[in-house]
């Protein structure tokens, strides 16, 4: 009886924190990516630790050695980045022409479009109007400036107290439950710190490789196409499907002829090769256990549930379901339930 009043008290306790994060989800995204960017650090601190630096020098050395980086790679990749944005947004009436022009009169030969046409002009227009109205808030842009501010402040003091930040935490469970949760921990620490490593990679080579293979085809946005995409190729197929078809449109714009497309695809075929068949196999693999499926599933639920912070925590919460997910059906097949019914067929 006892017993399960405990696990009735634990259940409470994790939907009364569920709640609260549903209700702060909207003020929680800074928290979050300063928590991620202190957990994504911490290795290097310690390491600067074990060679006998001070711990708050180690801190301060590697933000501001992260400071320092992304300087560096603003100042080096704006000018490029900032050429291929005007470029594209040149290039977006001339897309709205084809479309109008090439596009639509094929499609409509073979589907009648215009009740969907009219849709897609007033949500468009909608759209637009909403969006102008939060780009023109005030109080929008004072939050993204805050958040722009806090997120360095909440990594930087995670970051120096991580070690008594954890070891609190740890002092709080019970004795009973302490030593299963901690190696429950660990193995979350295990497959996050996999996942996060590895698929920081896979999008880095695929921003690098569709930028520079739809730049050598000829498209004059292809690096901002080639970064777009292999920042969305987070969920499976999302960066492949936007490269396919957003290239194919700039390739017909700029060319006008359907033998354009054919550099694009063939860019678009390297590099899922070499995602499928190279990069995820040798830098995520199979060790963090996550189907596409279920990533897709995750981050549809997440932004369902929470918005954009929900999008943010989706993969990390589903590794760690994952985690708990495996400690439980092992916890099932030792049990007397389980092995029970196995001897009664």
């Amino acid at each position: 009886m006892e017993q399960a009043k405990k696990q009735i008290l634990i259940i409470f306790g994790l939907v009364v924190f569920i709640w609260l994060v549903y209700l702060l989800s909207s003020i929680l995204t800074p928290f979050l990516l300063g928590a991620l960017l202190a957990y994504l650090t911490n290795p290097l601190v310690k390491r600067l630790d074990h060679v006998g630096m001070p711990h708050t020098l180690s801190v301060v050395a590697i933000f501001l050695g992260l400071i320092v980086i992304l300087l560096f790679l603003v100042l080096l990749l704006f000018p490029l980045i900032q050429h291929q944005i005007d470029t594209l947004i040149n290039a977006v009436p001339q897309m709205i022409t084809w479309l109008q022009e090439k596009l639509l009169p094929w499609v409509k030969s073979y589907v009648n479009i215009d009740n969907l046409k009219t849709t897609v002009s007033a949500s468009i227009s909608k759209t637009g109007l909403v969006l102008s109205a939060v780009v023109s808030s005030g109080h929008t842009l004072m939050t993204w400036l805050i958040n722009l501010v806090l997120i360095p402040v909440v990594m930087f003091y995670l970051l120096r107290d991580w070690d008594s930040f954890l070891e609190g935490i740890r002092n709080l469970l019970p004795r009973a439950i302490e030593p299963t949760v901690v190696k429950l921990a660990k193995e979350c620490d295990a497959v996050l710190s996999e996942f996060f490593r590895g698929q920081l990679l896979v999008m880095l080579g695929m921003c690098v490789i569709y930028s520079l293979g739809l730049t050598i085809a000829g498209l004059q946005i292809g690096v901002v196409l080639g970064v777009a995409g292999g920042i969305l190729s987070i969920v499976p197929y999302l960066g492949a499907i936007f490269v396919l078809v957003f290239s194919s449109i700039a390739a017909l714009v700029e060319y006008g002829t359907w033998q354009a497309l054919v550099w694009v695809w063939a860019v678009y075929l390297i590099g899922q090769a070499m995602e499928a068949y190279l990069l995820t196999p040798y830098l995520v693999g199979e060790r963090i256990g996550l189907h596409p499926v279920a990533v897709i599933f995750a981050i549809l639920a997440g932004g369902a549930l929470f918005g954009f912070f929900g999008v943010l925590i989706a993969l990390p919460a589903a590794a760690v379901i994952m985690v708990l997910v495996r400690f439980l059906n092992h916890h099932y097949h030792m049990s007397e339930f389980y092995n029970h019914q196995a001897n009664g067929r």
